[in-house]
């Protein structure tokens, strides 16, 4: 399994699953004209037939119509058994490559409207235990400066480091915001509560801090890991971003930290976090992006992906996020920055850490209800931050701050 991970890591990940169906063990180009196939990989399609075909409930989806199969099904035994066992194995290990190569481009999580597709993901996730296992309490990207960026590949360093750069980014943000010892906050999409906890740590008794999000199973470990710490400070609800239950002006600062990019409409989003936020409050978001203006074909197709992996609705720039602000008619001094420098490490450091340290998955993979269906999922998950992190190296996607205070 580690060295599978390790495979999947290095440069370029999924690009690294080429495949090639020109094996010598497949029909040639000209066996394939004479059943009126065609030639190109991408064009074959196999489907079972018979009680293959009662028993399969997923289809290789490669190409190849239906009025095929018999004729594939008759010439393929054939010509596998004329061949070399090896020629035989290394064709039927490039299938499986390609098969696997395709399912990985299909994205397997959308966001479904009104089926409370993220709440359920975040259940999933912490109940599952890999997400804290990895990333601690603080399910965000880190700020990175250069000697962090050079304990990624330090397998003795590297875990802790990749912790520890999620309580820069915090004070890095707060910072940023120019708050001043706010004496209530709001935290936007708290996920276990390591940012409400911190902030809650940080700004003393004086300070409550509350935290909310759609998934009960995120409630309920972050109510018990600030109970394990003996914060009286710092409370947890189950509640929805868009229909907020707090009475307006009720909060110095409103914290959003990768929240927004779940919302489906960001207006809304951000006019409830306004509506909330106190008179000469603020209000700071966090949030990964797609660029301002144009999309090319081939680049909507990559948003697609990010959107229907990990149930995101859409993205917008940070530039609309500014905008939104403004157009609430309550906030000024609205600033907005790009940190993609600050931040892009943690994708592919979050891969790493795994590599460094892949017993766990090992195990679970081995021990609980999941099996090894969860190899699977990470290696999905491997392949999905790999694209992220191509996103957002390429200029597709920012890392957006955005912070206003409201009008007095």
């Amino acid at each position: 399994m580690r060295l599978a991970i390790l495979g999947l890591a290095s440069a370029g990940l999924a690009d690294a699953f080429t495949p090639s169906l020109h094996a010598p063990s497949l029909p040639t180009a000209r066996s394939h004209a004479s059943l009126g196939l065609s030639t190109a990989p991408s064009a074959l399609k196999i489907r079972p037939t018979g009680r293959s075909a009662r028993s399969s409930a997923v289809p290789m989806q490669m190409g190849l119509s239906a009025r095929h199969a018999g004729a594939l099904a008759a010439v393929v035994p054939r010509t596998l058994a004329s061949q070399n066992p090896v020629t035989v194995a290394a064709g039927l290990a490039a299938v499986l490559v390609g098969v696997l190569y395709v399912l990985l481009k299909i994205p397997s999580r959308a966001y479904k409207d009104g089926e409370g597709t993220v709440g359920k993901e975040y259940d999933a996730w912490t109940e599952e235990g890999l997400l804290e296992y990895y990333w601690g309490e603080h399910i965000h990207l880190g700020y990175y400066d250069e000697d962090d960026r050079k304990a990624v590949m330090n397998p003795l360093k590297s875990s802790k480091v990749f912790k520890d750069t999620k309580y820069k980014f915090i004070e890095e943000m707060y910072k940023w915001s120019g708050a001043d010892k706010p004496a209530k906050v709001l935290d936007v999409g708290c996920g276990i509560g390591g940012t409400s906890r911190y902030l809650a740590n940080k700004l003393g008794d004086d300070s409550t801090v509350t935290g909310i999000t759609l998934s009960p199973k995120q409630v309920e470990r972050a109510t018990a890991l600030a109970k394990e710490r003996d914060l009286n400070n710092v409370d947890f609800r189950v509640m929805d971003a868009l229909k907020m239950e707090f009475e307006d002006n009720t909060f110095d600062l409103v914290w959003a930290c990768e929240s927004g990019e779940h919302m489906p409409d960001k207006r809304k989003y951000i006019e409830e976090m306004s509506r909330v936020l106190k008179p000469g409050g603020t209000l700071v978001v966090a949030t990964w992006c797609q660029k301002e203006g144009d999309i090319t074909p081939s680049e909507q197709k990559d948003l697609n992906f990010l959107y229907e992996e990990w149930a995101h609705p859409y993205f917008v720039s940070y530039e609309e996020y500014g905008r939104l602000m403004k157009g609430t008619g309550k906030m000024e001094q609205v600033r907005e920055e790009n940190w993609v420098k600050e931040t892009i490490t943690a994708w592919r450091h979050s891969i790493w850490v795994g590599v460094w340290d892949p017993w766990i998955v090992i195990w679970k993979g081995l021990t609980t209800r999941a099996g090894p269906m969860l190899w699977w999922k990470t290696i999905r998950e491997i392949v999905t931050l790999n694209r992220m992190h191509k996103a957002f190296e390429s200029g597709l996607m920012t890392y957006g701050m955005i912070t206003a205070k409201k009008t007095a």
